[in-house]
């Protein structure tokens, strides 16, 4: 697993093939396309992007497009966490992560390689107006399993240093990302 993942959104990142070109060697990105018509020809500028960088790429919740574009794995919303199981049955060499946002214990974690935890701190799109888990939750969690977590959620160059030692494995990113890599 890479210790970076790029979220793409379409409103914010409305071209996420040219922030995913700019991303340090090895990176990863994560496809979310919520139904968008241009999803198939987005994902393969985004497959074509993450094999220029050694990168990997994961599709939000749409196996059917990650075959079609011979994506690495998919990216599970945290209701649908308890398909990951069957995910890994069927697509052994698949890389599955999910979702988690909720404050309650961890759910099982069968067949999934790393957990997206967010909001940590405040945080605007698909977060906009959720509390934020904060530091210490997030220390509690990864102490709760051996799986890899990633901080996504608010998290920008001022408040990164705030997650050494905090046990998480890598961070994750819409609006940062693209500060940081692209284009403008």
């Amino acid at each position: 697993m890479p210790p970076l993942l790029f979220f793409t959104d379409p409103d914010r990142t409305p071209e996420p093939w040219t922030v995913a070109a700019r991303l340090p060697v090895g990176s990863g990105v994560v496809f979310r396309h919520f139904g968008a018509p241009d999803a198939l020809e987005t994902a393969r500028r985004l497959r074509q992007a993450t094999r220029a960088r050694d990168g990997l790429l994961l599709i939000g919740r749409d196996a059917e497009l990650a075959e079609a574009v011979a994506a690495d794995g998919v990216h599970l919303p945290e209701a649908l966490i308890g398909a990951a199981a069957g995910l890994a049955d069927r697509h052994p060499g698949w890389i599955l992560t999910a979702a988690f946002h909720a404050l309650s214990p961890l759910p099982d974690l069968t067949g999934l390689d790393a957990l997206i935890v967010s909001p940590v701190f405040p945080a605007g799109g698909a977060s906009a107006g959720k509390a934020p888990l904060g530091v210490e939750r997030l220390k509690a969690l990864t102490a709760a399993t051996d799986r890899p977590i990633y901080a996504l959620g608010g998290v920008d160059a001022s408040n990164a240093p705030q997650l050494i030692g905090s046990g998480v494995y890598g961070m994750a990113g819409v609006g940062s990302f693209r500060a940081a890599f692209g284009p403008d």
